[in-house]
């Protein structure tokens, strides 16, 4: 079963253009665990993601990804040089998990965070609720749905 997700991204740090550019990539450096036992547990490839760019103005919803792998070890923390090392975590016992992901379409127009919290079909979604400040979060699917029509996407794309 399909599953739905958001995953949010500086604009400045890695935009859904470089995804585009770059074919697909791997989402390393996420240090919190209730973001690491749902890429480590629960993502699977095929699930689709709404792609979030935050810390920018407007916040918003850029484009379509996909898992396109699993959740592996991630290997930025095995490194002393990253910022993102942890020196607890070994590739024989991993502390911290990663996915692939690769672009299916940019949105014909973002969807801001602004016109996210407008739509009462959204009212519910985790992005807008006080407090949710995960990197990664699950979405429910008519939600995704709505945002792709919004974005001006046809939702049918993941079918």
């Amino acid at each position: 079963m399909v599953k739905y997700w958001l995953m949010k991204s500086e604009l400045d740090v890695y935009p859904y253009a470089q995804l585009v550019a770059d074919g697909k990539t791997h989402w390393d450096g996420v240090r919190n665990y209730q973001a690491r036992n749902m890429m480590r547990d629960e993502m699977k490839v095929g699930d689709f993601i709404l792609y979030y760019h935050s810390n920018c103005k407007p916040p918003h919803i850029a484009g379509i990804a996909k898992v396109c792998n699993e959740g592996y070890g991630d290997f930025t923390s095995w490194d002393s040089s990253s910022k993102y090392f942890d020196e607890k975590s070994t590739p024989e016992n991993p502390r911290w998990f990663m996915v692939d992901i690769e672009p299916v379409c940019e949105l014909e127009n973002i969807v801001s965070l602004d016109a996210v919290r407008q739509e009462e079909a959204l009212a519910d979604m985790l992005l807008i609720r006080r407090g949710q400040r995960l990197s990664i979060q699950p979405v429910q699917e008519n939600e995704f749905r709505h945002i792709c029509n919004m974005g001006g996407v046809d939702p049918s794309i993941v079918e």
